[in-house]
């Protein structure tokens, strides 16, 4: 009864708009007709929205088609705003006077996810919390049980015992590389119900391994599955969460990624010590069966191609009319669509200055964390005589760093969007207006390097050293949203690939400078080594400086190649 009423409503939807297409005088017609040969002018000059460069001629034409749809339905000035917010990638011009495009039914339609209820959505950014929370655990729950499994599987090879771990890192830089693109063709709800049971399989069989080298393979695998949520996550907060707000959303999904591996080492130092390394894996796949029966219960899909293609399939039914098409569709079949986007991380990466730059940045910084992770335990049962059952609690420094990094990134993250936005005289609320807290993080970073190194050699009270990695670690929190929130707010529809090649430069990065740590630490010890890490860590402060600066300039280099990725 409901779907009958729904698609009733729809083909009167679509009735309405005809007529009122059908019934537009000539001096509107020729208006339209001026607008749409001032857009052709200026095409080669114009971006895709979906980068977040938007030219004059763009906003322009948004506000005219903002006006015009206004003039229809009776809207005031403030709706014509709360149309250009919501949708941030309109009709292109040719295709506004075009009765056969479906689109939302304004700003307020309830099928939008942005206008979903507030409890849906952040039920939404809470489980896709809770899956990147599992995902970060199982990088570094693990690692306090190594000695066990080394001595188990009778190896004394100090790389294998850190690659064990690193292992499932350079999965989650394999996963995005085919993940995201399917995630924006199929949409979010099966790609998140793939990763979760993919990694609950694997988890298991980590759990079963019977050699090293098993374990290694799994590990890989858990990890690629486990990239899923992180793949994900971006995209969902971007589907249904608005610019000015998304901040405090972006902060609230950190959360869960970052607090991940700092409980990892604590509970399964604890664990691993009562029960043996094994109990790491059934512990997380207990988790993940529990998330992923929340999810096949309670998600729902939020990418807006997918729920207009739905649409649109609905009306060509109910109507007849085989000529309706999402205002996405590029009429390509599912197999074009997946060659043409299946590199689309890799191409934003390569012709996106700003995104290489950035998640070099963030790579750095990333693997640093890793690192303190592989080479902590060895730390503090060395220098300060810890046992393996207390050793996990040395990471609640980098957790309480987490946790002050999160907090003031949810309280001043929004804000400062507004309050340079507002000193630009714009309306226009820029991604890099997301950065000036990754100026903080990034001086944060080399201070808590030093504080640790130089404490820890010197053999300080332990306090100190736990003090310095809290310093780092809300230094990398702060860095990592900032990025994270400027990549949604620069690829909204593509939010999805540019965060899956954000993530594949760090997680190879995070798997592989851990390794050296054993090496630089034997020759240098961790007060010179860490100065070594923290040098390197000063040398790229400038960089979100010079974008604030200048990167709205750099974006629009390649952008008009982006665009048609």
């Amino acid at each position: 009864m409901l779907d009958a009423e729904k698609q009733a409503n729809d083909l009167n939807t679509i009735q309405e708009k005809k007529e009122v297409v059908d019934g537009r005088s000539s001096l509107d017609l020729k208006q339209s007709s001026n607008q749409k040969d001032a857009s052709e002018c200026h095409t080669r000059k114009e971006f895709s929205d979906s980068t977040g460069v938007s030219s004059i001629t763009s906003r322009q034409n948004d506000m005219s088609a903002g006006q015009e749809k206004c003039s229809i339905d009776g809207c005031d000035t403030a709706d014509i705003e709360a149309v250009q917010r919501t949708h941030s990638r309109s009709i292109p011009p040719e295709h506004a006077e075009d009765t056969n495009i479906v689109d939302w039914e304004g700003p307020d339609d309830p099928e939008n996810p942005m206008n979903w209820p507030s409890l849906k959505r952040w039920t939404h950014i809470m489980l896709v919390s809770a899956a990147n929370f599992l995902s970060g655990l199982a990088s570094s729950m693990f690692a306090p049980g190594v000695p066990a499994l080394m001595q188990e599987f009778n190896s004394t090879n100090t790389t294998l015992a850190s690659f064990v771990v690193t292992i499932f890192v350079l999965g989650l830089a394999t996963g995005p590389i085919v993940f995201a693109p399917l995630s924006e063709i199929y949409g979010r709800l099966y790609m998140q119900h793939l990763g979760l049971v993919g990694f609950l399989v694997f988890t298991i069989a980590c759990g079963v391994s019977s050699n090293l080298n098993m374990l290694i393979g799994f590990r890989l695998m858990q990890g690629i599955f486990g990239s899923v949520p992180l793949t994900n996550a971006g995209g969902v907060i971007a589907d249904m969460v608005r610019q000015e707000v998304r901040g405090f959303a972006m902060a609230m999904f950190t959360f869960g990624v970052l607090l991940g591996p700092v409980i990892g080492p604590v509970s399964g130092g604890f664990l691993s010590a009562a029960k043996g390394w094994r109990w790491v894996f059934w512990v997380l796949a207990m988790g993940a069966g529990t998330v992923s029966i929340i999810c096949f219960i309670v998600w729902r899909e939020s990418y807006a191609p997918i729920l207009l293609a739905r649409k649109a399939a609905r009306l060509r039914k109910s109507t007849g009319n085989t000529n309706l098409r999402s205002k996405y569709d590029k009429g390509l079949s599912d197999s074009d669509q997946f060659k043409h986007s299946i590199g689309r991380a890799i191409k934003i990466l390569i012709y996106s200055p700003v995104v290489l730059t950035l998640s070099i940045y963030m790579g750095l910084v990333y693997a640093y964390f890793y690192l303190l992770f592989t080479t902590l335990t060895r730390v503090f049962e060395d220098n300060y005589g810890f046992g393996s059952s207390i050793v996990g609690l040395s990471y609640l420094g980098v957790g309480l760093g987490f946790l002050m990094g999160q907090m003031s990134y949810a309280r001043l993250g929004d804000e400062i969007l507004r309050r340079m936005t507002k000193k630009s005289g714009s309306s226009e609320m820029k991604p890099e207006y997301r950065l000036p807290l990754c100026i903080v993080g990034g001086m944060l970073v080399p201070v808590g390097l030093f504080w640790y190194g130089w404490s820890a050699e010197k053999r300080i009270h332990w306090i100190m050293p736990i003090i310095g990695t809290g310093i780092m670690g809300m230094g990398n929190c702060l860095i990592f949203v900032s990025i994270q929130s400027y990549s949604v707010d620069a690829f909204e529809l593509y939010a999805a690939s540019a965060l899956a090649a954000n993530t594949v430069v760090r997680s190879v990065m995070a798997a592989v400078l851990p390794l050296a740590a054993p090496d630089l630490y034997r020759a240098l010890g961790l007060g010179w080594g860490n100065s070594l890490l923290a040098f390197l860590a000063l040398a790229i402060v400038p960089v979100p400086v010079l974008l604030i600066r200048h990167g709205e300039r750099i974006r629009g280099w390649n952008m008009e190649r982006i665009g048609r990725l």
